[in-house]
């Protein structure tokens, strides 16, 4: 983790995680967004910016909370609420405690030692689905150990995990990976399809954040293979001083420093010739390992997307502008979500992530067709203040905003959400607030 202290030492550095427990969080955060407040004084700036920071003017970053707010909730009187529950059945997903889950995304041991072993066991415990991106700085297989574990430890907690999985140029890895994640026991595929080119990433640039600081590496690449059956760890030489790999693994293209940003570096990697034929090639390969894997493709934006990707095998639809790291400029995930319902929702689910920080956001994303909701950021902050215990107290305040916002609206089950509890506001235009035709007939008869 890397510390925003002038003065610390770096064996202080190391001991950091050894110490969150005593740092105050709970004292200090009382709703997701105050994990980032506390998070911004914590972490040094440029590792902050990298994971705050969305493309070019980050239009469509600060569209994603702020949409949210141009939805209203339509609280609902005297009905029973004595036994609010937010477990509910997910679709392909398993049952889980609340339909909120971690969005894949890497890196996590940028702000915490222990990477993403810490959040799946944050996710075990609460009884949520975790995605696993395969730009994890913890392998496949130690995230799978690490959340066996803590599910084994409680009959209360369970683990469910999905893979996320990009494109590359070398496909045969691509289906290798997959593959690994599948025998260590993985649920279910994220593939990620808005990822051909990452956005400009210009706070990077400017930070010179263009590789991932050492030791730090993209540890699932670090592996060799010969056959469809076997996989070890790498025979390549890791240089522990400054984490760089050199042999088959991956390194020397996702940090070769040769862009300004670290994201426009790693897209190297991802094949940009792809098409829907790509999607039903992933699905097939799911067919063909004997499981019942469901695919989920994230990244959808339009209905015109979302009937494609149902119809090139799609189990689940996954709304995603990337948290605002792709495409600026364009609209936030919660505005594009009717359209997509009404495309495909009698088909197959939609889940979506992006702007979510509040349990209002996910009642308002439940009640507008959306089965679940994904959530990135706030991980990232949560780790960086207090690692896994931060991580599930983080969970833990959104889910407790879900039931307050489920009761207020006259809601017991999460089943009982229907698109009748959300709407627009009615004298509101999206640009600014307008004369009601009620009020035009009125004010014309004075």
């Amino acid at each position: 983790m890397k510390i925003n202290d002038k003065n610390s030492s770096s064996s202080d550095n190391n001991n950091n995680n050894n110490n969150k427990s005593s740092d105050g969080y709970q004292q200090q955060c009382f709703n997701v967004d105050d994990f980032q407040i506390l998070a911004k004084k914590r972490l040094t700036p440029d590792l902050y910016d990298y994971l705050a920071s969305g493309s070019d003017d980050e239009q469509t970053l600060l569209e994603n909370s702020r949409a949210f707010k141009r939805w209203y909730l339509r609280p609902r009187v005297l009905r029973p609420v004595g036994n609010v529950n937010t477990r509910t059945v997910l679709r392909f997903g398993g049952n889980v405690a609340m339909p909120i889950f971690v969005s894949p995304a890497g890196v996590h041991a940028l702000c915490d030692d222990e990477g993403e072993c810490a959040t799946v066991r944050a996710c075990a415990n609460a009884s949520i689905l975790f995605g696993l991106s395969q730009h994890s700085t913890r392998s496949i297989e130690e995230v799978a150990e690490a959340s066996s574990s803590s599910s084994s430890r409680s009959s209360s907690t369970s683990s469910l995990n999905f893979y996320q999985a990009y494109i590359l140029k070398d496909r045969t890895r691509t289906l290798l990976l997959l593959r690994r994640a599948l025998r260590a026991g993985y649920k279910g595929i994220f593939l990620t399809v808005d990822s051909v080119r990452f956005g400009y990433r210009e706070c990077d640039a400017r930070n010179g954040f263009n590789a991932l600081p050492p030791p730090h590496r993209l540890v699932n690449y670090d592996y060799d293979y010969d056959n469809d059956s076997e996989y070890s760890p790498t025979t390549a030489t890791i240089d522990e001083s400054d984490g760089s790999c050199t042999g088959v693994t991956l390194d020397r293209t996702y940090n070769s420093q040769e862009k300004q940003s670290w994201d426009q570096n790693s897209e190297q990697m991802f094949e940009q010739n792809v098409s829907w034929e790509d999607v039903a090639w992933i699905k097939e390969e799911l067919k063909e390992q004997g499981k019942e894997i469901p695919l989920v493709v994230k990244g959808i934006m339009t209905a015109e997307d979302a009937v494609l990707a149902v119809q090139a095998g799609a189990d689940v639809i996954m709304v995603s502008n990337h948290g605002g790291r792709q495409l600026d400029g364009c609209m936030a995930t919660i505005d594009v979500l009717p359209e997509i319902v009404r495309a495909v929702n009698s088909i197959v689910p939609i889940w979506l992530d992006g702007g979510i920080r509040r349990g209002t956001d996910v009642l308002k994303a439940l009640a507008l067709g959306a089965s679940a909701v994904g959530i990135g950021k706030p991980v990232f902050f949560s780790l960086g203040v207090g690692g896994e215990g931060a991580v599930s107290y983080m969970l833990r305040l959104l889910q407790t905003e879900l039931e307050a916002a489920m009761a207020i609206c006259g809601i017991e089950r999460i089943e009982d959400i229907k698109p009748t509890h959300v709407t627009r506001h009615p004298l509101y235009d999206g640009m600014s607030f307008r004369e009601s035709s009620i009020e035009t007939v009125l004010r014309s008869s004075l």
